[in-house]
């Protein structure tokens, strides 16, 4: 099938042989072999913008202002011109190289007000409705005074506001706002969103905040996770503390207000954990204690991996946190170090899965745990995959791609300690959301490319001076086209640090690059088409 490779034969062939059961969409995008961005417009005129992704269905490209403070939209609208040479590759009118000939300014929306400022990292895209999720936050303090539960060393931000926002016309639908609180909005780490749920995790006050998008544009809060679990459990709570009150205590009833709170937000004398480490350590006690059969063997078990490390697992905070489905989430534990920290690789680190329903823990694994790693090297999609959209469920994997999977075989073979490998595979866990490209052109079936340079991943990469070239799978010495960051001649400081970032459209063969130097002079944009 397809053995010419000609755009014209493969035309004729779906014409006349019809796709494998499931398998049209992966038959439709061969066609990229032929569909290449191989033209670029190097240093292009482009408004001085911070640009972040396209969107999934590629209906809108998002930027925001340098100040980041207004988010300014555009659609994308391809390079039309009309031209009487009669050459085959006709010239390029001359306001070809310009950002407008490619894209379409919708609008401009000031988001940011007083001393807040747009995270520029922050963005999620919700699909069904075209509704965008930006955030802003004011400024973010690290010696922040004690506050009862909140969890020590963790800084905090006085405001943190999560705005609901219609792409089409730009229309402010809904907002969250987050007082004295720290939520890591960089590279959307803190939130997750499945479907129509949005799960937000406060890392200082070790809840999660489970909501719902209605088609209305509203945000609507479903429950917390945290120190309670259930919806009934602060009153459960509240009524207990009453019902315990005695003659004596008559004269502080005008504190019951005060009382209450105190229990909705314990403080560090508050001899109750939180919910979610009660179910944690009763699952932990329970996995030992059915571990041996013997009363007194499963005692001694229990002295040596529970009750030693109990203070251990008592310490442990929430870092991250994804949905699997609709009621289970992945829970990721660890100290409150490698909660704020950059660089958490080597810190232990603990995975759950809990469910929401019955507020149970069903699973608990070491981040070392090597069943939890055949799981995630056999069924990856199940943790990556989390929306609604057709092109994110064509995201290479090792799960789903040989190319992918030989690969990770050869790192794995590579490795010195496969306990160690275990561990650096297992970072990636749980996922943040929509933080891959869907774009055709990382499909590792269909293209081969240097991942240390460039791949799906949304991510800033330190830039090369040499053309990133992709290389056609099914004719391995085929150049198909390459992609260059920066000016057409290369940059002539060579000692600056220079880093870029890509951005691809989900399905059109267009792409933009972006190269800058860490002290953030104007940004050097070339755009990637095919002519």
């Amino acid at each position: 099938m397809f053995s010419s490779g000609n755009v014209t034969s493969r035309v004729f062939e779906r014409q006349i042989r019809s796709s494998p059961p499931g398998a049209s969409v992966n038959r439709a995008r061969k066609f990229y072999e032929n569909l290449v961005p191989s033209h670029t417009l190097y240093d292009v005129e482009c408004p001085d913008h911070c640009f972040r992704k396209f969107t999934e269905d590629g209906l809108f490209l998002i930027s925001f202002s340098r100040n980041h403070q207004e988010l300014i939209v555009y659609r994308p609208s391809w390079l039309t011109y009309t031209s009487d040479s009669d050459d085959t590759l006709p010239p390029l009118p001359r306001r070809a190289p310009r950002f407008d000939s490619f894209f379409t300014h919708l609008y401009s929306v000031n988001l940011a007000s007083a001393n807040e400022l747009i995270c520029k990292d922050f963005f999620l895209y919700f699909p069904s409705r075209r509704f965008g999720l930006f955030a802003t936050s004011t400024a973010q303090i690290h010696d922040s005074a004690p506050s009862p539960g909140a969890v020590p060393g963790v800084p905090s931000i006085d405001k943190i506001t999560f705005v609901l926002l219609r792409l089409d016309d730009g229309v402010v639908l809904d907002e969250r706002v987050f007082l004295h609180d720290f939520v890591n909005l960089a590279y959307n780490m803190g939130v997750f969103m499945y479907d129509d749920l949005l799960a937000i995790l406060s890392l200082r006050y070790q809840k999660i905040h489970l909501l719902q998008i209605r088609d209305s544009g509203h945000l609507v809060d479903a429950r917390a996770i945290g120190y309670f679990c259930r919806e009934d459990d602060e009153l459960f709570l509240n009524s207990s503390s009453q019902a315990m009150m005695t003659s004596q205590d008559k004269n502080k009833q005008q504190n019951r207000e005060d009382d209450a709170a105190t229990i909705s937000q314990p403080d560090a004398e508050n001899s109750f954990l939180s919910g979610i480490k009660q179910r944690l350590l009763s699952f932990i006690f329970r996995e030992i204690w059915n571990e041996e059969s013997d009363n007194t063997m499963r005692v001694q078990n229990l002295k040596k991996k529970f009750y030693f490390h109990f203070q251990d697992y008592v310490d442990l905070i929430i870092w991250k946190v994804q949905f699997l489905d609709r009621h289970h989430l992945l829970i990721k534990f660890g100290s409150v170090d490698g909660g704020v920290g950059r660089n958490a690789d080597h810190l232990p680190a603990f995975f759950a899965v809990y469910n929401m329903e019955t507020t149970d823990i069903v699973a608990f694994y070491q981040n070392s745990a090597e069943d939890l790693y055949q799981l995630f090297e056999q069924f990856s999609d199940h943790f990556t995959v989390s929306s609604s959209s057709p092109f994110m469920n064509f995201v290479t994997s090792h799960s789903n791609s040989v190319h992918a999977l030989e690969q990770l075989k050869y790192l794995k073979n590579k490795s010195n300690s496969f306990s160690q490998f275990v561990k650096k595979m297992l970072v990636s866990l749980p996922f943040s959301c929509q933080s891959q490209s869907p774009s055709p052109y990382f499909d590792q079936s269909l293209f081969r490319f240097d991942e240390k340079l460039i791949s799906a991943a949304d991510r800033h990469r330190q830039s090369s001076d040499n053309p990133i070239k992709f290389i056609s799978r099914r004719k391995p010495e085929t150049l198909k086209f390459k992609i260059k960051p920066g000016p057409e001649c290369g940059s002539a400081d060579g000692r600056s640090k220079k880093i870029c970032s890509f951005l691809f459209h989900p399905h059109l063969p267009l792409a933009i690059s972006i190269q800058q130097t860490l002290f953030m002079p104007p940004s050097v944009v070339n755009i990637h088409f095919r002519r």
